[in-house]
């Protein structure tokens, strides 16, 4: 299976419009691969909170229409990255989009872990409630955005959802790169997945972003990683070793669930 990551470098000065079609131009270029994965809120940048509101647009919105005729034009399953999505009836969301080679709506994912804490996404968007996965030919993927990847029960339902290679768009701060790397692959090692982890270049508001896009193995070694800018990250790699790998070293099967709360003691 032939994977691009698209590393896209957000900058000041270039209009969301005049990103969409350049964007759009470089997903065609990657007829024949199987996959391509394009960064989190690609259109805005991660960290530019005041233009969330400004470029938000409905989930069939001009990102939307753009990217399907891209993946059309491609012949390409399209992982779009993620847009700033207005609900006409609640708020906004980080929305992930993925469409077919034919270029129709495959799934949407709502971010489900807010970065912020009491400030920027976390206050300004709403949170996901439900894990996604969509089969592909060769494989099953299992959809997660950028600071989903700190949280392990996240990518653990997703392998229970059936997922075999976990995709992940972000618009990571360089200052955290070593945590980008780190937790991609533990993520890997321990669902035994591939993981296919696709950041931004540029600075968004100020943030210089890590790039360094990534794809890391189920015994999580690292096939391929990008640089610090704008870059088009492309993999080959084998989906059937997860079963292989989760059949040699089925520590899978060990989970222990429902546990119960530890009591306190006296």
């Amino acid at each position: 299976m032939r994977a691009s990551l698209i590393q896209i470098a957000v900058e000041e000065g270039e209009s969301v419009e005049n990103r969409r079609v350049r964007v759009g131009a470089l997903v065609r270029e990657q007829a024949g691969a199987d996959l391509v994965v394009l960064p989190e809120l690609w259109t805005t940048g991660a960290f530019a909170y005041e233009l969330f509101g400004t470029e938000a647009e409905p989930l069939e919105g001009p990102t939307y229409e753009a990217m399907a005729k891209a993946a059309s034009d491609a012949g390409v399953w399209l992982h779009a990255g993620s847009i700033p999505e207005r609900d006409p009836e609640g708020p906004l969301y980080n929305t992930s989009l993925v469409f077919s080679p034919s270029g129709e709506l495959a799934a949407a994912y709502r971010k489900i872990h807010r970065f912020g804490f009491d400030k920027g996404e976390a206050v300004l968007m709403g949170a996901g409630s439900e894990l996604v996965t969509v089969r592909l030919p060769e494989t099953v993927i299992g959809l997660a955005t950028c600071y989903d990847l700190r949280f392990p029960e996240l990518f653990r339902g997703l392998v229970d959802a059936g997922a075999e290679t976990l995709v992940l768009p972000a618009g990571w701060p360089e200052r955290r790169r070593s945590h980008w790397t780190l937790l991609a692959q533990a993520r890997a090692v321990e669902n035994q997945s591939f993981v296919l982890a696709c950041g931004t270049a540029g600075t968004h508001a100020g943030v210089p972003q890590a790039g360094h896009s990534i794809v890391v193995d189920p015994w999580g070694e690292v096939l391929a990683e990008a640089g610090a800018g704008e870059e088009i990250l492309t993999v080959e790699f084998d989906p059937a070793r997860v079963a292989v790998t989760r059949d040699q070293f089925p520590a899978l099967k060990d989970r222990v669930l429902g546990l119960e709360r530890p009591r306190r003691a006296g």
